[in-house]
């Protein structure tokens, strides 16, 4: 399923069910889910892309049963699913533009916007493979929280297939 963008400047997002994007050159991938930590992470990522000339695919996962459905309901619960595919979709759209908007010179390179089903690990994991970078924000939220790296950040540091960048928040004014 691909969604179209009412706004040029931000491409259209290919929702690639159950797979990161695959058979593609090598670029940056960054991870966002419209959270202020993917956001700088974006900016970071689109930054990254410029620099090296690489493309950047901007992958945004989505996890709709994190447990699994019972025996029967997933055919009851598929509706439902596409309507979060597309709200995750319109919103990585939003961030992008977000991001595109903030930045004193629009990010340039080649990028494409990619929402996944599955398990967040997981898919940054599989989607690491013959990148050239992943970038992805922290969770920390002040204090001594702020030195910890998310439960996603962690894993994907430790099993990556590629160099990883981890973007934290700016400091605070």
């Amino acid at each position: 399923m691909t969604s179209t963008s009412p706004d040029p400047s931000v491409p259209v997002v290919l929702s690639v069910l159950g797979r990161p994007p695959t058979g593609r050159p090598p670029g940056v991938l960054a991870a966002c889910d419209g959270s202020d930590g993917s956001l700088w992470a974006l900016d970071r990522a689109m930054t990254e892309a410029e620099l090296h000339g690489l493309p950047l695919y901007v992958l945004a996962v989505v996890n709709p049963a994190p447990a699994g459905y019972p025996p029967g309901m997933a055919e009851l619960v598929q509706e439902s699913v596409e309507t979060l595919v597309e709200s995750m979709a319109d919103g990585l759209r939003r961030s992008v533009a977000a991001v595109q908007r903030a930045r004193p010179h629009p990010c340039t390179a080649e990028m494409s916007l990619h929402v996944v089903l599955g398990n967040v690990i997981e898919v940054l994991l599989a989607a690491s493979a013959r990148q050239h970078t992943l970038v992805l924000g922290t969770r920390g939220n002040g204090g001594f929280t702020r030195l910890l790296l998310g439960s996603v950040s962690s894993a994907v540091v430790h099993h990556a297939a590629c160099p990883v960048l981890v973007v934290p928040a700016p400091p605070e004014t």
